[in-house]
């Protein structure tokens, strides 16, 4: 698989093949990673850190990234790197791409942008690469792999979130197509998309056998953006809610089988729970270090932070915890990109690591004292970001769900 660019080469304190994580244990050089994906991961790493995360802070300010980063990642191969050669990408597969993820989180591009360029390249085109025709993927994937397009998922209404069977957007058939009414609401990307990958019901019972998906254009008559929300977290990206009104949409947009879209949800859904779990375990690693550093330079009643026992035991529950994370994704990640079934390992991985994700933050806020409110840290956002992951993708409460019906309960 080709790597981007060799300008960008390895940082200070990278040595070889094998990133050393300093204080915390060498990330063992084993499956799923090898010696090419430690190559792409001085790539991402760099490319991140001098790129994105100076302008963290400006961009949570403006309430958005630049248009142009979506390009920018295009250009470099980032937003391609599992996809085939012949639609644009680099050829390689999931792993490939969980070192891009798990890179965006630890060299400080902040969630918001994270979630950006994963609601575009890991939720919004994988469903038109797997289930699209050859036009279809000509149309939107290709230039959604260059980033000349911008893609979204449109699946939660202001009625249904986790139950998506329960959705209400129809999409009426009609001679050469459908016509949509209804409305999305949290969608990432939702503001400036480009097309909406969009869940329908097509038939009036809806449910599990009566969900379509159709992508949807902007440019559509009555496709509106209502409004831009905002949130606890990832501020820099825009997360949009939409309304379709007689929306009409040709035959051709329609995304794999008419009341099917099912399926197409619950395949999606896999990855994008890893998604969350590689990004999780890269962030947690990046606020341990921002606390471990602070709590051996910081001075209180005249001696380091982290002389305090509490403290150290603070930071050495919070490895732990970190090790734990990296090896539950890891171990899903492994099962997931050999084919193989991977939902309990999946579903484990995204339930631990968001609610750990949001302990080690907030225990990374205590070590910092009144200065982890203060956002030139970095550390409280690092917390705000956090917090949707127990939502996301799927509750903890859904996850718990799906972790019963394994066990035969």
């Amino acid at each position: 698989m080709p790597v981007p660019p060799a300008a960008l080469e390895p940082q200070l304190g990278d040595t070889g093949a094998v990133t050393v994580i300093k204080d915390s244990g060498d990330r063992a050089l084993l499956p799923p990673f090898g010696e090419e994906h430690e190559e792409l991961r001085a790539s991402a790493r760099k490319f991140v850190s001098n790129e994105m995360a100076p302008h963290r802070s400006e961009w949570e300010e403006a309430r958005e990234f630049p248009r142009g980063l979506f390009e920018r990642c295009g250009e470099l191969g980032f937003l391609g790197l599992k996809y085939p050669i012949e639609y644009g990408g680099q050829g390689g597969d999931y792993v490939h791409n969980a070192v891009w993820i798990e890179e965006l989180a630890y060299s400080g591009a902040g969630g918001g942008v994270a979630a950006g360029l994963g609601a575009h390249s890991e939720i919004a085109t994988p469903p038109i690469w797997k289930f699209g025709t050859s036009e279809q993927k000509q149309r939107w994937l290709v230039p959604g792999v260059k980033g000349e397009l911008v893609g979204a998922l449109g699946i939660t209404e202001p009625g249904a979130g986790s139950d998506v069977a329960s959705m209400a957007t129809t999409a009426r058939k009609v001679d050469g197509g459908y016509v949509v009414n209804g409305a999305k609401t949290f969608i990432t990307n939702g503001v400036r998309a480009d097309f909406l990958v969009c869940a329908v019901k097509t038939t009036e019972q809806g449910g599990h056998h009566g969900i379509s998906f159709l992508v949807l254009e902007r440019d559509m008559p009555g496709y509106e953006v209502v409004g831009k929300l905002e949130k606890m977290g990832w501020h820099s990206s825009d997360t949009g809610e939409l309304s379709f009104t007689d929306v009409e949409v040709p035959e051709q947009n329609l995304l794999g089988e008419e009341n099917g879209g099912f399926t197409l949800i619950m395949a999606n859904f896999q990855w994008e729970r890893l998604t969350m779990a590689l990004g999780a375990a890269g962030g947690m690693q990046r606020v341990f270090e921002q606390a471990l550093a602070y709590a051996k330079e910081r001075e209180a009643f005249g001696r380091p932070v982290g002389r305090f026992q509490a403290i150290r035991h603070k930071l050495a529950e919070m490895s732990v915890t970190i090790s734990a994370a990296r090896a539950m994704t890891y171990a899903a990640l492994r099962k997931f990109a050999a084919g193989e079934d991977a939902t309990r390992e999946v579903t484990q991985a995204k339930l631990f690591t968001q609610r750990a994700a949001c302990d080690v933050a907030d225990e990374a806020i205590q070590i910092h004292g009144g200065y982890g409110y203060m956002r030139e840290y970095g550390v409280e956002q690092s917390y705000r970001d956090a917090r949707l992951g127990p939502i996301g993708g799927g509750t903890d409460e859904v996850m718990k769900e799906i972790l019963s019906k394994q066990l035969g309960l």
